[in-house]
């Protein structure tokens, strides 16, 4: 299943917003009336606050600089991608279950991903596990277009519907084994792997394109796990670094069963 998002733009996260504004802002300038700002629900201005402190405490504190990633982690409603009985929760630094044995990551580590993939305004961006969508959220107004692969069809619908929702156009979801990649599109410039394979899937790094970067966590689900950052330069080469030790759900599908 492939979901296209071809519509009206519908309204973004206040958040969101402003990292799309710079241009905007010369050109409402003198039409300040028409311009004006969206309303913001009473939910979104309860969360807010959560969001602040979610960066300040957990990510910023903890050495994320980005100041493009910090700001897509501060507009990103979390709270939407998660059980609304768990909403509450949403913002503190821990995984939270989404069904199907899947979990959402723990803030952190999705702005630590992120900030090690150097996504640009530019870029094509794959993602292996949409799970919840809000990895593909976070990309979202970093890059050009991300691709995203969820292999649990009920997982792969939910995050369509919800990224629909929130109004992220440039994202596509694709339920399918994200094993192979999305070959149609690639080369992408950065790809984010949210399962942990016991190899690193060689069609991934084929789809690298020159310069891109690769972030996946790699190992065995009852044993030590690591945090991959693979380069590739633009004549081809690639340089694999070992990051720090993490905790995923298994990935599955191809030759990752």
């Amino acid at each position: 299943m492939t979901v296209q998002r071809r519509r009206a733009p519908r309204m973004l996260p206040a958040g969101l917003r402003a990292l799309r504004a710079a241009a905007l802002v010369v050109l409402c300038a003198p039409l300040a009336a028409a311009c004006a700002a969206e309303p913001v629900t009473q939910e979104e201005a309860d969360m807010a606050p959560e969001r602040e402190r979610m960066v300040e405490r957990d990510i910023a504190a903890r050495g994320v600089s980005d100041p493009r990633v910090l700001e897509a982690m501060r507009s990103v409603p979390r709270h939407r991608f998660v059980d609304p009985r768990q909403a509450r929760g949403a913002y503190g630094d821990h995984p939270l279950p989404i069904g199907s044995g899947q979990t959402i990551s723990q803030p952190y580590i999705v702005a630590h991903m992120t900030e090690l993939a150097r996504p640009g305004p530019g870029d094509r961006a794959l993602e292996i596990g949409t799970g919840s969508g809000y990895q593909a959220a976070v990309l979202s107004p970093l890059v050009e277009h991300v691709y995203t692969i969820e292999i649990v069809p009920e997982l792969a619908e939910r995050a369509a519907a919800v990224l629909d929702e929130l109004g992220y156009d440039n994202v596509t979801v694709r339920q399918g084994d994200g094993w192979a990649g999305w070959p149609e599109h690639a080369p992408f410039e950065v790809i984010v792997v949210t399962a942990a394979p016991d190899e690193v899937p060689p069609a991934l790094v084929e789809q690298l394109a020159p310069g891109g970067r690769l972030v996946i966590p790699v190992g065995p689900v009852h044993a030590v796990q690591e945090l991959r950052l693979i380069e590739k330069s633009e004549s081809g080469a690639l340089r694999d670094r070992r990051i720090a030790p993490v905790r995923f759900v298994p990935m599955t599908g191809g030759d990752g069963d």
